[in-house]
């Protein structure tokens, strides 16, 4: 039994049946390396079932504590059935692009059931006309819940679950003995006492969280750093309620064409890059709807905010950078620069305040009343902390492979949130980068033409390098 922290916590807390908070992956598989060149569905149960031990959360369901006097347990899952979580499904013919990114928004807008683990794959077969995938691949959705992983962790997730040549190698998996839950009543005891014997943790961490705010103020006083801007964040589209349908679609580009893009501006990284193309879209996109907002729409960027003794775990490690996109500037060179002072001191502020502290801010406050503030000053204050968020996950640079199966390509999708109805993932992997958009369906309904917006803001700034090039 394992208790959540006050950041894993908000996101259980947060869940509402319009906003599953969920993460996931679109992974793509060519068979043609495996055992007679394809992959059975029960081989892909024994694979996994061999690697439910290196992933905690797969045997552990949620237990809250009664009146929510204490953050949530993980408590081991005593009727666990591997077959619940791992589906098979087929596209129907042709088994387009278009089709697969159907299936794939309605199997991800599906809440989970809180009785039960919170994840679940499905195994997509029926791949025969996607556009850069060999016939005969089959595609993994991979759904998480946001209190058991962030991206990062969720990645570590991946490695456990693949290997790194076609051989899938048996792992001895030690047996499985369920605990049985604990008794409510168990919990609210075991909250009182903990309460009783840390009455000042929350005067101990705002202690050692002053010095260290005080160090920003006179290095932003001294002009080393800049005082990080508060952006208004414009109504547009995305802004409001959210439904309860989703749509996906993505773009694939490759590492090596970013380093020109990123050389225009002296300092600029490829997540600068990234954050570009995104805000490129999104101009063109509400200029083509006669919907683009004088101010900049703004973005919100995690950040994993894991200590070296923390790489590996699970659950959530993450602070936010608040950036502004330029989507007010025309120029795409201009907009990239904007950005990149942006995000430079950005990360300057959350080195100057450190991952302790970060990490102690976090969790200052227990993760139901984040929860009800968030959803509070959603409503009553008509809007968000931002219009979007843009997420950037690194992924391994050698090939992996799944049941004997290699891994072609992987998608990232993101949750949610009231009043940011469309969501930006980054992944990279073997020299490849995709950006993945997942978007409310009633303010996206046209996600193929935004994926096309993607492609032509990346476009523009490709032949801008060129023209400075040549």
């Amino acid at each position: 039994m394992q208790q959540l922290s006050p950041q894993d916590a908000m996101f259980a807390y947060m869940e509402r049946p319009n906003t599953p908070l969920q993460i996931g992956w679109l992974n793509i598989y060519d068979p043609s390396a495996a055992p007679e060149g394809k992959v059975r569905f029960k081989s892909i149960l024994e694979h996994v079932e061999q690697r439910l031990h290196l992933v905690r959360f797969f045997r552990e369901r949620l237990m809250f504590v009664p009146a929510h006097f204490d953050e949530p347990y993980w408590v081991d899952d005593e009727g666990f059935d591997l077959e619940y979580h791992i589906r098979h499904v087929a596209l129907p013919a042709p088994g387009d692009w278009r089709q697969l990114c159907i299936l794939v928004s309605r199997l991800f807008a599906r809440p989970f059931d809180f009785n039960k683990p919170l994840w679940e794959f499905h195994v997509i077969e029926g791949l025969e006309n996607v556009d850069g995938f060999p016939p005969g691949s089959f595609a993994l959705l991979a759904k998480i819940h946001h209190s058991a992983a962030d991206g990062v962790s969720g990645a570590d997730v991946t490695t456990a679950l693949h290997t790194l040549d076609e051989a899938a190698q048996a792992v001895a998996a030690p047996t499985w003995d369920p605990e049985k839950a604990p008794k409510p009543a168990s919990l609210l005891l075991r909250a009182q006492v903990k309460r009783m014997r840390n009455p000042g943790s929350t005067i101990a961490t705002i202690a050692r969280s002053l010095p260290v705010l005080k160090k920003i103020k006179s290095s932003i006083d001294a002009g080393d750093l800049r005082k990080p801007v508060k952006h208004k964040v414009p109504q547009t589209r995305f802004s409001g309620p959210i439904g309860p349908h989703r749509v996906f679609d993505a773009r694939r580009f490759q590492i090596e064409e970013m380093r020109p893009i990123r050389d225009l501006v002296p300092g600029a990284t490829v997540n600068d890059v990234l954050l570009a193309i995104s805000a490129g879209a999104l101009r063109r996109y509400l200029l083509d709807k006669g919907e683009l907002p004088e101010d900049m729409l703004v973005s919100t960027c995690p950040i994993s905010i894991r200590s070296e003794e923390e790489r590996g775990l699970l659950g959530n490690r993450i602070a936010n950078m608040v950036i502004g996109l330029g989507t007010n500037i025309a120029d795409p060179i201009e907009r990239l620069r904007g950005i990149r002072e942006e995000t430079a001191n950005a990360k300057g502020v959350n080195e100057a305040i450190g991952a302790r502290t970060l990490t102690d801010l976090s969790e200052l406050m227990p993760g139901r009343l984040v929860s009800l503030a968030t959803r509070v000053s959603t409503r009553v204050g008509g809007g968000a902390v931002a219009n979007t968020t843009v997420t950037n996950v690194p992924g391994p640079q050698q090939p992996l492979y799944f049941a004997g199966a290699r891994l072609i390509t992987q998608f990232g999708l993101g949750t949610l949130l009231e009043g940011m109805g469309i969501f930006h993932f980054v992944l990279s992997y073997c020299g490849e980068i995709t950006l993945t958009v997942v978007a409310d369906r009633d303010k996206l309904p046209d996600p193929a033409h935004y994926a096309d917006c993607l492609q032509q803001a990346y476009d523009e700034l490709r032949d801008a390098a060129s023209a400075t090039r040549s």
